[in-house]
């Protein structure tokens, strides 16, 4: 691996290690720091919001922020002061950016329907391919004026902003709970009290977050369950940072691959900077890598994760945890016998078909995956290494940082990778490959 100090090479060598062993502390969670700015935004009030993640989804919003008239000023480190537009709202219509975030785009198409002003929503061609029609046909329903000005239920997107009606709706959020939670914060701006009804919800952990950050900043919902999926009445309402300051919690999503490479390689890798307690869904990947074979302690301030690179096989749902099936993918490569993922067809539509990918590069380093319609099968292998004197096996990331990070794990036991495109990490995680090179012993 490269040096710390040394240029990011492309492809970028991953370095087979015996062990891995030494402290990591993940930056700030990037779905919190998605809601917190999103919140100020709903709220139009000023916040100082600490930990803030520095990665390029962040940066998206925060660029789009001050595009909408916000003034944005770093205070110290991660710490940012966002504080809303001094005037009315623009008299031209405004071009938001939103890169690659696919939970940016969900985000600013509600908050934008009750933002004043004339906002068009565009972003990358991978973007404009990702799905928001369930979206956009709830806030029509709820009064939103909304043009799509490419491929139906995609971006490019017009919106006239202004305000929601109340009343009772119903949504789709089988291809992504982003759907939800974008309705959930948005409400808080309606005439009246919103009544949601989603009948078919993935990844119901990051509505949990997000109903969490919104109790953080004072806003009531109420959540039940609706047979396969919940229900929620949310009570108009200005969200505010208490006291006007916000810190985002860890990154449970980052930490899993430190958390990974530990029960991958053997040795300690202990975690710090973690809520003591989460309602990130990813904080549930610990105890899967538990399932495995590895030793999880948990103590004040921090969390150990230990292994001896001896791992068992398992047959899991992950709908709850859709960002960490690379990551188990690639802990189960070492596994013994048969790993089955199942019940996340809708990876298909992420950054890249997360399914197709995973198992493709898998299956280029040498471990036997079946592509199921809605998982992986993977046959692990406990010997998995390269062969002497062979070539190195350059891995494809997609343009997605969960594939680059994932394989480069897989790299670190099986040797012989090597990462194409490896800056594509800095979307959510920009020191990986530092705190990889700081782990690996």
């Amino acid at each position: 691996m490269a040096g710390l100090n040394d240029p990011l090479p492309d492809p970028y060598p991953v370095r087979r290690v015996e062990r891995v062993g030494g402290v990591v502390e993940p930056p700030g969670s990037k779905s919190i720091s998605h809601r917190a700015l999103n919140l100020a935004l709903i709220g139009q009030r000023p916040a100082t919001i600490e930990n803030l993640l520095e990665a390029d989804d962040i940066a998206a919003f925060r660029e789009a922020l001050k595009r909408m008239g916000w003034h944005l000023e770093r205070v110290s480190g991660t710490e940012v002061r966002v504080e809303p537009p001094p005037g009315g709202p623009p008299e031209a219509p405004v071009r938001l950016d939103c890169r690659s975030a696919g939970t940016l785009l969900r985000f600013l198409v509600a908050s934008c329907a009750v933002t004043p002003g004339e906002w068009i929503l565009d972003g990358s061609p991978r973007l404009r391919e990702r799905p928001i029609g369930p979206l956009l046909a709830t806030l029509r329903r709820l009064g939103a004026r909304i043009d799509e000005l490419g491929r139906p239920g995609c971006a490019p997107i017009r919106i006239r902003g202004g305000a929601l009606a109340g009343g009772k709706v119903e949504i789709d959020a089988g291809e992504s709970s982003q759907y939800v939670s974008a309705l959930l914060m948005a409400a808080l701006r309606a005439k009246a009290p919103v009544e949601l009804l989603a009948p078919f919800l993935v990844s119901s952990p990051y509505v949990d977050t997000t109903l969490q950050v919104m109790a953080d900043f004072g806003s009531s919902v109420t959540s039940g369950d609706a047979g396969e999926g919940r229900k929620f009445r949310i009570e108009p309402h200005r969200p505010e940072a208490p006291g006007g300051r916000y810190r985002v919690a860890g990154d449970d999503s980052a930490a899993a691959y430190p958390a990974a490479a530990a029960a991958i390689c053997g040795g300690r890798v202990t975690l710090r900077g973690l809520a003591s307690t989460s309602t990130q869904g990813d904080r549930a990947f610990l105890g899967l890598l538990e399932q495995m074979g590895a030793a999880v302690r948990t103590a004040p301030g921090e969390i150990e994760v230990e292994g001896d690179g001896r791992l068992r096989a398992l047959d899991c749902d992950l709908s709850g945890m859709p960002d960490q099936v690379p990551t188990l993918a690639a802990v189960a490569a070492f596994a013994g016998g048969v790993t089955t993922i199942r019940n996340v067809a809708h990876l298909r539509i992420k950054e890249s078909d997360r399914l197709a990918a995973i198992g493709t590069e898998l299956r280029r380093s040498g471990v036997p995956v079946e592509e199921l319609p809605d998982g992986l099968r993977i046959e692990g292998n406990p010997f998995l290494s390269a062969a002497p004197g062979a070539p190195r096996v350059l891995i494809d990331t997609y343009d997605d940082h969960r594939i680059a990070m994932s394989m480069a794990l897989v790299g670190l036991r099986r040797g012989g990778l090597s990462i194409r495109r490896p800056a594509v990490v800095a979307k959510s995680y920009p020191g990986f490959w530092a705190d990889l090179e700081g782990i690996a012993l």
